[in-house]
């Protein structure tokens, strides 16, 4: 963890900016794994992961012991991602909402 003085606070804006920015330059899956197996930690990545997996089952209305259960992912953290989706920035679900427009109709 770095010092809390390191930085400004309109430079870690900035660095974030430009984080947001690197990634917005991204064109396909594995461009983008590349980049994060580079910036993250495989224990960040497999945070980011079970995260991610949780909005999934959330999105299906799936039970908090059920996802517990199969991903093996905390109550604790599953409640947070759920107060992320209704409460949040927005960011979940605008992702789950672009995936589900790419898939085909069934």
């Amino acid at each position: 963890m770095k010092q809390h003085n390191t930085l400004s606070t309109r430079q870690e804006a900035r660095a974030e900016r430009n984080l947001y920015q690197a990634i917005l330059t991204i064109k396909t899956v594995e461009e983008c794994r590349s980049l994060f197996r580079d910036l993250c930690t495989p224990a960040e990545l497999e945070a980011m992961s079970d995260r991610w997996a949780v909005v999934e089952w959330l999105s299906h209305s799936t039970p908090y012991r059920e996802i517990n259960k199969q991903t093996g992912v905390s109550v604790t953290t599953i409640g947070r991602v759920a107060r992320c989706l209704d409460d949040g920035q927005g960011g979940y679900k605008l992702a789950v909402s672009r995936l589900e427009a790419l898939r085909p109709a069934r």
